[in-house]
């Protein structure tokens, strides 16, 4: 190649780089995202409510959770804290967890006619009482979740109820293959399954990173690894000055947009911000 295509080839990679840098964070770049997002608004949510998590309801109409969404019969059970949930074909899905004491940890399914069937998880040798999430795969037969920290994998488990291997009213849920992730995360608070292979994350990290793990194939019990890829960062506006904290995730399938929740700081975290974003392809 001669040197004015050489500098030709400069010119136009500098000019690439320049417009990605100028694109900001808010729009996924395609080299780490293939199909990206784009910012698509925002909206509030009361945080007693809605602020630890979101999901998307049959009508389009979301589902929101928060500390004071946590059933008194549950609470009176030690299981004080709920977090993001997911509704799968009509099925809610809630992850539950205790206090500092905890040896397990509860998840909770509410079929479409209402009623509830509670599957209590004994912890496992080193396994983190957290249970920051609950997202269902497609086929409704794989339930994933995550624990806290830093961390080197997600958790995998039957999805109570509508994977036929577990108690049909409740009961005791073992683990199954985890998801090995190829670099840590941090604080992921939760996921959502945006196709079978694919599932993206907000992390409670400084960034407030939103980030994907693409799997080698669909779960099928056995363990895989996922490949991390970071996304965008959320906004961190506020007129109020402090430490943010991420928390629910959600991917309306019909609608095809992605929210995500951040709290903002000090007095201002009595409203929970969902911001939208929709696929750029796909």
């Amino acid at each position: 190649m001669d040197a004015t295509a050489l500098r030709r080839r400069a010119t136009a990679l500098i000019i690439a780089t320049a417009a990605a840098t100028a694109l900001g964070s808010a729009t996924a770049r395609a080299d780490d995202s293939p199909g990206g997002w784009v910012a698509a608004g925002s909206s509030t949510v009361n945080s007693v409510t809605g602020g630890e998590g979101i999901a998307t309801k049959a009508d389009g109409s979301l589902l929101t959770r928060g500390l004071g969404s946590v059933p008194l019969r549950l609470r009176i059970q030690g299981w004080n804290h709920v977090g993001d949930p997911d509704i799968l074909n009509g099925y809610v899905y809630d992850a539950y967890q205790g206090g500092d004491d905890a040896t397990s940890k509860l998840f909770e399914v509410t079929t479409p006619s209402g009623k509830s069937y509670d599957y209590t998880h004994p912890l496992d040798s080193g396994e983190l009482l957290n249970n920051s999430f609950a997202t269902v795969s497609p086929d409704a037969q794989w339930l994933v979740e995550g624990e806290w920290n830093t961390e080197s994998r997600l958790q995998v488990f039957p999805a109570p109820l509508t994977n036929p291997s577990t108690p049909s009213t409740g009961g005791t849920l073992p683990q199954a293959g985890q998801i090995t992730l190829d670099r840590s995360v941090d604080d992921i608070q939760g996921c959502d399954f945006v196709s079978a292979t694919r599932l993206v994350c907000d992390s409670d990290d400084a960034a407030k990173d939103v980030v994907q793990v693409d799997l080698p194939h669909a779960l099928d019990g056995s363990a895989v690894t996922g490949h991390v890829t970071t996304l965008f960062q959320l906004p961190q506006s506020s007129i109020c000055s402090g430490t943010f904290e991420s928390e629910g995730i959600d991917y309306d399938t019909a609608a095809k947009l992605l929210r995500v929740e951040i709290v903002p700081p000090s007095v201002c975290e009595v409203a929970t911000t969902i911001y939208a974003y929709r696929p750029t392809t796909g």
